[in-house]
């Protein structure tokens, strides 16, 4: 039943992000040109994107168990530290460089354009890398 609904609510998630031009890197990257061609509609998505989080997470936070049955595991950190700025700011630039951030980008890939390819392994080894110096980065806390 898990994996039904999963699938589920990923095809919803992939429709919506091809209906609202997530998917398609030149309606991304004029939203993220101020200066030029901007288009606006996109802040409608997120917009609505947020609300419906909030309102979620809002309900959320007051279950001890998901809908399905398993333990609700919300996070709990608020600090804003270096790792998450310095990530935001790598998360920002590759999307403003592509017009792909990680969902779109799997959803592209069933276009079979070269670019998406290229975009979904260098994200890919990306994460990769991350686990590698985390996992380092872990081992070094605990031998210590």
């Amino acid at each position: 039943m898990q994996i039904l609904i999963a699938f589920i609510a990923g095809l919803i998630f992939g429709l919506g992000l091809i209906l609202s031009g997530m998917a398609d890197p030149s309606k991304v990257l004029n939203f993220l040109d101020l200066s030029g061609d901007w288009d606006p509609s996109l802040a409608f998505v997120m917009g609505g994107a947020i609300c419906v989080g909030v309102i979620a997470f809002h309900f959320a936070k007051k279950r001890q168990k998901s809908l399905l049955g398993d333990a609700m595991s919300l996070p709990t950190n608020t600090r804003i530290d270096r790792r998450l700025v310095l990530g935001s700011l790598v998360f920002g630039i590759g999307w403003g460089l592509a017009g792909y951030c990680p969902g779109p980008a799997l959803v592209s890939l069933s276009s079979g354009n070269s670019k998406n390819i290229i975009f979904v392994i260098a994200m890919l080894a990306g994460m990769a890398m991350f686990e590698v110096l985390e996992r380092g980065r872990s081992n070094a806390k605990q031998s210590s």
